[in-house]
């Protein structure tokens, strides 16, 4: 049976949508109550996993999941070792460099050398200052980091923005875009090479409804 590894979060109700296009219903993960994180497709054609974002890949790569949605920047931050099939088009945003508006600090490569950067996106973080070729102290944060400038911790944070909302709100601006994201299908590499549990026949029918011919 064929294991699919769905995001909790922004991208679930997205996620859980492009599956029932092609055939397969996961919405009794939407129910309000259902505290499963396991179900199963009516047809019993499939089952999916429910699993924080970050731990998408994690179950793709070492198989419990043949087939995965997740973020790009969640592979750009973890680089797994799994196959990334289709840009799946939803959960737009980009992950930024952003300052206080006091700051006078107006480009990347404008913050001081050896400065401190807050970020749950350590590695992103790294990789970009170190394209820069400008030597930066990467604070790692797992909660809010907007309160990294705030309280005066670091000079500047690297974060996900959507609407900006968070950032104005936290009187902080964007000075940089690292890359922009959105929701990927990514699967288990051996499983992929073998057709496994029919998953070629499920990536076509999600590369037709891509292509708007399904």
């Amino acid at each position: 049976m064929l294991t699919v590894a769905m995001p909790k979060g922004a991208l679930l109700t997205d996620s859980i949508n492009i599956f029932k296009e092609i055939g397969l219903d996961f919405s009794l993960l939407l129910e309000p109550g259902n505290r499963q994180l396991q179900v199963t497709d009516p047809t019993n054609s499939a089952k999916a996993l429910l699993v924080r974002a970050q731990d998408v890949p994690v179950y793709v790569e070492y198989g419990q999941a043949q087939l995965g949605i997740v973020g790009y920047d969640v592979l750009l931050e973890k680089k797994p070792a799994v196959a990334q099939l289709l840009d799946l088009g939803f959960g737009g945003c980009r992950m930024s460099v952003a300052v206080p508006k006091t700051s006078p600090y107006k480009k990347s490569q404008q913050l001081p050398p050896n400065g401190r950067v807050a970020s749950k996106f350590v590695h992103c973080a790294q990789d970009y200052f170190y394209k820069l070729d400008l030597p930066i102290e990467i604070v790692p944060l797992s909660g809010s980091v907007e309160l990294g400038p705030i309280t005066g911790m670091s000079e500047a944070i690297v974060d996900l923005v959507s609407s900006g909302k968070t950032l104005k709100e936290n009187g902080l601006v964007e000075i940089d875009v690292l890359f922009y994201s959105t929701a990927r299908l990514v699967a288990h590499p051996l499983s992929y090479r073998l057709n496994l549990d029919s998953i070629a026949d499920w990536i076509a029918r999600l590369e037709k409804k891509q292509s708007g011919n399904l």
